[in-house]
């Protein structure tokens, strides 16, 4: 499951021509584009969906939604170790979700080319 996900932003910086930050999602530190919402500045919250910040957020609203995933366990299915997730469910053969597949590194195996 992908969700768009509520977080602070740390630090912004241009690389490479293109506007990043380091944002906060509760604990989880990730890097962000800016492109979307250019304007947002150290300190606020954006909504964030794989890895673009989409709109601008009151802070608590941001709040409320990082404490309502975090109880129902959202936050640690979208931002987890996809390898502690397939060990946890006792190393049954499934690749969680967004892991490669065994013997590819892009998780394209051999017999699906």
């Amino acid at each position: 499951m992908c969700l768009a996900v509520p977080g602070k932003v740390l630090d912004i910086e241009e690389r490479d021509g293109t506007r990043m930050a380091t944002v906060d999602f509760g604990g989880v530190v990730k890097e962000v584009c800016l492109e979307y919402v250019p304007d947002l500045r150290v300190g606020e919250y954006a909504i964030v969906h794989v890895g673009f910040a989409l709109q601008r957020l009151d802070e608590e609203s941001a709040r409320h939604t990082l404490a309502l995933f975090e109880e129902l366990g959202l936050l640690q299915e979208e931002f987890g170790d996809p390898w502690e997730a397939a060990a946890d469910r006792g190393g049954d053969g499934a690749v969680a979700a967004g892991a490669p597949a065994a013997g590819s590194a892009d998780g394209v195996t051999e017999a699906s080319r």
